[in-house]
């Protein structure tokens, strides 16, 4: 249809610019081939990727007529009637002669632009490819000269005489969204903040540094700590909401399950470092987020044994609740715990807060017997009292571990 269609270029090369891939079409030894292709705009120019031992690329060598087509598929439009069923999208064809770039220099830019159309920083985080890798490495240019772009929006179109039907009619939204990022065997760093999607600073796990415990992001890289620190400890997992992982696939399915909450937006995980050595100690989380409500939940934690009575719990509850209260402006804080696990029960009121009841019945533990859930909260009201006490038994503890250290140094 010709009203879908237009040539405003500041469109096209949004659609361009958003699309990760496109089909590069052309014509070799008289019959038509089609190809998937990986592509980054620079200015008016759309490159596109491919192998320099491929045909397409040694015919391009010469210039190669291709037409090339992004769409973004953004909606199936349902009708009443089914002959008015459409689909939103958005796409671009752009038509030219395509030349094999030879110059290395253009081509490292090139590999720069779509190493930072991934996220910006990128090209920086990762090694630029070497002299015989881009020989490897077709890259073709296709100048924007010749280029459409159509689309579709809004809702059903349907006739006059079917809006009495009794049927839905209206939009099913449809779009590409990122999960969580997984890393490859023997990666030990966490993913960079652009692999993650975009958050509201209550969903922000951001870096928290204490002098004990420095709490960072949760990633999939931390599973061999996490295993290393608590997996397969009975005493560790006994009233947590998963039994004890018995090998680190089990801990990284514990991680991913993390990960997956954190994407739907029900949980705010980090890693526990010690941060003097970078040794992984444990986990803990903020869940149960209601920005309207401005309250949150801590919980999910768990911690080695050798983390426990060293300070690392109550540092790291005083680094959550100056976030929670003094950055995101919370008025209520609260902690959920198995009416048996009286040492959570009791660690938890030591930090201030209050105990409110017990909800019985309220969740099957994974040993399949019912638990009841033993309720604290603290207010933003009972916060200025409940640091002064938090930092008090943290400068406690680190005149303490001095005291143990110059000990151990005269012994």
């Amino acid at each position: 249809m010709r009203e879908r269609m237009s040539y405003e270029r500041s469109a096209a090369h949004a659609i361009l610019d958003e699309a990760w891939h496109c089909t590069l079409s052309f014509v070799l030894d008289g019959e038509p081939r089609a190809l998937p292709t990986l592509h980054v705009r620079v200015d008016d120019t759309l490159y596109l990727h491919g192998s320099s031992g491929g045909r397409m690329g040694l015919q391009a060598r010469s210039g190669l007529r291709v037409a090339a087509c992004v769409t973004h598929l953004d909606g199936l439009v349902l009708a009443r009637s089914q002959f008015h069923h459409s689909a939103n999208y958005r796409s671009v064809i752009a038509h030219g002669t395509a030349t094999l770039v030879t110059d290395e220099q253009e081509k490292l830019r090139v590999f720069t632009a779509l190493a930072e159309k991934i996220g910006e920083g990128h090209a920086g985080r990762t090694r630029p490819p070497s002299a015989k890798e881009l020989a490897q490495t077709a890259l073709l240019a296709l100048p924007l000269d010749e280029v459409s772009v159509r689309a579709r929006t809004g809702t059903a179109g349907d006739d006059d005489e079917d809006l009495s039907l009794p049927y839905w009619a209206g939009v099913l939204p449809l779009r590409v969204t990122a999960g969580p990022a997984e890393p490859a065997p023997g990666v030990t760093v966490p993913a960079p903040a652009y692999l993650r999607a975009d958050r509201s600073p209550w969903h922000e796990p951001v870096v928290l540094r204490g002098s004990a415990v420095t709490l960072e992001p949760l990633d999939m890289s931390h599973v061999d700590g996490l295993y290393a620190a608590a997996g397969n400890d009975e005493e560790v997992w006994r009233w947590l909401y998963k039994p004890a992982p018995r090998n680190r696939e089990e801990m990284a399915a514990v991680v991913s399950d993390a990960l997956a909450m954190q994407a739907r937006g029900d949980r705010v995980p980090w890693v526990q470092r010690a941060t003097a050595t970078g040794e992984i100690l444990g986990t803990t989380s903020y869940y149960a987020i209601d920005t309207g409500q401005r309250q949150l939940g801590i919980g999910h934690t768990f911690l080695g044994r050798k983390a426990w009575r060293t300070g690392v719990n109550n540092e790291s509850k005083l680094l959550l609740l100056e976030r929670a209260f003094d950055v995101l402006g919370a008025e209520r804080v609260e902690w959920h715990t198995h009416h048996n696990n009286l040492r959570s029960q009791a660690a938890i009121a030591r930090l201030g807060a209050v105990r409110e009841g017990v909800l019985r019945h309220h969740r099957m533990h994974h040993d399949g017997q019912w638990r009841d859930t033993v309720t604290f909260s603290m207010l933003a009201a009972d916060w200025p009292t409940a640091r002064l006490r938090l930092e008090g038994r943290a400068s406690s503890a680190r005149v303490s571990e001095t005291s143990d250290s110059s000990a151990h140094r005269s012994a």
